[in-house]
């Protein structure tokens, strides 16, 4: 009957404070969220998909070496995240959440300008018709 109790008090305080969020994933280990990543870029056009695919490879092979359990979870959560955004279409045009970005560290958010950067950059040579549009090759 105890067990019972701390269960249903538990259950009501999380009702009461905030509303109700659906049951958390299971996390996928690495290897298999790391091909999960990969075969999820298959659908994306083929520039975004070398630009995807090198960045989870440097990604992934950057913190292979990570002990410290809180990094390992929450960077397979924001990986599984990510690779359930590409399975759907909701991520074309989202705008990354502003707690997220207060959360990175100053080399994160170098991270982050030089992906924008070089989608900027290849952006700017895609429409640009002294370039061609590539089908020159």
């Amino acid at each position: 009957m105890r067990v019972y109790s701390r269960l249903l008090a538990t259950a009501t305080d999380a009702g009461a404070s905030k509303p109700f969020r659906p049951a958390p994933m299971a996390l996928l280990p690495p290897i298999p969220l790391y091909r999960r990543l990969l075969r999820a870029h298959r659908k994306l056009p083929r520039e975004e998909r070398t630009l995807g695919d090198l960045y989870v490879k440097a990604e992934f092979h950057a913190h292979k070496d990570i002990d410290n359990p809180v990094h390992i979870v929450g960077f397979l959560t924001e990986w599984q995240l990510y690779a359930q955004q590409l399975a759907g279409d909701a991520w074309k045009g989202a705008k990354m959440d502003r707690s997220k970005v207060e959360k990175m560290s100053d080399q994160q958010i170098g991270q982050l300008y030089e992906l924008m950067s070089a989608i900027r950059k290849q952006e700017l040579e895609d429409n640009d018709p002294e370039h061609g549009s590539g089908n020159d090759k």
